[in-house]
């Protein structure tokens, strides 16, 4: 459980199943570029019955080149509004792949304030192992008013935020640490960025926690067991008690972090939202293991 919420924020198949009629699901598939994937095609071909879909890469900033900043509140109110849900509503939000970008809407949710906001352990791909009822076809749902929420600025970095971080250094008592999801290769930097022109290596003092490593290699779509995620950010030398502040390519795997940390009691949490992509792209941010 997360402490401002009366939902645990992570729920199982079982759970959805059993409280299908007190909940609304909500497809937040996602994929990289490259992949070469339509995830609102896959929704409307394959979907949990009753899901809405939320895209990423619409419901965000369109004022800026960055890939999927979140939007204001104004347009987060009335994109999910349209879907047919309002702020009372308990959400369960799951993704194609298992447990990846659902985490992205979570957080985003979580951002504006929304009190009942789950995410699936293991996704359609567990869902549909279990041969559990799906639906597909075309969609329509009967508009909500969602009231305009405040965003909770606590849970959100930005590039000035992270820069000053850095000036201070880990021996300032209100450094935080920034925790790095994207592969260990592209953080050493010796592998390259997805996105061209960019360059791989990390911030300093940053900490590399690739976002596979807390999916259970077992099951490869469900979370780690809670005394698994802890052992694994205590040999990272994280300390759960003190600020963390969650990056990666593009702040999506950033929030697989974000709920493992929430999940297993760290309060101080926060994501950095443009993430490598912004800051790879400013000439004068420090880099180490440039490439």
């Amino acid at each position: 459980m997360s402490s401002f919420s009366t939902v645990p924020n992570i729920v199982s198949t079982e759970w959805v199943a059993q409280n299908h009629e007190s909940i609304i699901p909500l497809d937040g598939s996602w994929h990289m570029p490259n992949a070469n994937r339509d995830p609102y095609k896959e929704y409307l071909e394959k979907r949990i019955k009753n899901a809405r879909f939320f895209g990423i890469d619409e419901i965000k900033d369109k004022n800026t080149d960055l890939p999927h900043m979140l939007p204001s509140s104004e347009n987060f109110a009335k994109a999910i509004g349209e879907l047919g849900i309002s702020e009372k509503d308990h959400i369960v939000v799951y993704d194609s792949i298992g447990l990846f970008s659902s985490t992205r809407v979570y957080w985003t949710f979580r951002v504006f304030g929304h009190e009942k906001i789950s995410v699936i352990d293991g996704g359609l791909p567990k869902w549909i192992a279990e041969k559990r009822e799906i639906e597909s076809g075309p969609v329509s749902f009967t508009p909500k008013v969602y009231k305009t929420p405040t965003l909770n600025e606590e849970l959100v970095r930005n590039y000035e935020d992270i820069r000053n971080n850095i000036d201070k250094g880990p021996d300032s008592p209100d450094f935080e640490q920034v925790l790095d999801a994207r592969p260990e290769a592209r953080f050493e930097g010796t592998a390259p960025e997805p996105r061209a022109g960019l360059s791989s290596g990390h911030m300093p003092h940053s900490f590399s926690v690739p976002f596979n490593s807390i999916i259970d290699p077992n099951t490869k779509t469900t979370l780690l067991k809670d005394d698994e995620l802890k052992k694994l950010f205590e040999s990272k030398h994280i300390d759960l008690n003190k600020p963390i502040v969650l990056s990666c390519g593009s702040g999506v795997t950033a929030t697989m972090l974000y709920l493992a940390l929430e999940k297993i009691g760290a309060e101080k949490l926060a994501v950095y939202d443009g993430s490598w992509t912004e800051y790879a792209s400013k000439e004068d941010s420090p880099i180490v293991g440039k490439k």
